[in-house]
């Protein structure tokens, strides 16, 4: 089985402005506001400072729509650790597929560029997803990618490449993956592991950056390896962040 790693950050989105920099930051177009480094938004996710309320523009290729169980499961997780008030709701729509598979980063932006609605705007905050037809460019005979976070409310999911690894496993395997790959993304976009939530105490595996040190949590780095992973979910549910990847959190005014 290829090793699979779950997250590739795009290096050169570097995060380099704090939290209160990005609240009071003015754009020049509302898309600017969406296009900045993963984790300089984890603020304004986690807190109801400024945006009391959150919209997935969940997009997927048809015929690789996310399972209505892992769209639960994250929209529970963001109930979980965030604070809005004025609710978080989910907004679907199937695309045609673009044919570029495999996809690179570029391409994956240029994709999002072209069919995002949503905008951050008033109170509200909008994430972008996007559930792709194949798989990524930076695959290679050693590992393939699930997903990455690329911008500070944008990620994508290599459906394709998750509908195979779990081909002919139990039924619930998938969405189980799905959950894993969604909810170990949107960490990053949340500024974990010291990605834009700055450390409460020393647990950011500094051999494997951006990653916590703990086995069990969902942001460990061997969430990437395929064996790995799925020993990860062999117990029937997704892993969770743990109390360090948590108190990370809280300080940055989550829950």
């Amino acid at each position: 089985m290829k090793k699979v790693m779950f997250l590739v950050l795009v290096l050169g989105l570097i995060w380099s402005c704090s939290s209160d920099d990005a609240q009071t930051e003015t754009f020049d177009t509302p898309e600017q506001a969406n296009q900045l480094a993963v984790g300089t938004s984890a603020n304004d996710l986690l807190s109801d400072n400024t945006f009391t309320s959150l919209v997935v523009e969940l997009v997927y290729v048809e015929g690789f729509e996310p399972s209505q169980t892992a769209v639960n499961n994250f929209v529970s997780f963001l109930e979980d650790r965030t604070f809005k008030p004025d609710g978080i709701m989910v907004q679907k729509r199937a695309i045609s597929t673009t044919n570029q598979s495999p996809y690179t980063n570029q391409e994956i932006i240029a994709i999002e560029d072209a069919n995002r609605t949503l905008f951050n705007n008033d109170n509200q905050i909008t994430v972008w997803a996007f559930f792709a037809d194949g798989e990524s460019a930076s695959n290679t005979d050693e590992g393939v990618v699930l997903g990455t976070a690329y911008r500070n409310t944008s990620f994508v999911i290599y459906q394709e490449t998750i509908q195979e690894l779990t081909s002919g496993t139990l039924s619930n395997t998938r969405s189980i993956l799905e959950t894993t790959v969604i909810t170990h993304e949107f960490g990053h976009i949340l500024g974990l592991t010291n990605l834009g939530s700055d450390l409460q105490s020393d647990h950011e595996d500094l051999d494997h950056p951006k990653h916590c040190d703990v086995e069990s949590c969902l942001m460990y780095w061997q969430a990437e390896s395929g064996s790995n992973v799925m020993d990860m979910i062999s117990g029937g549910s997704a892993p969770q962040l743990d109390a360090q990847c948590i108190a990370d959190l809280q300080a940055n005014g989550g829950k």
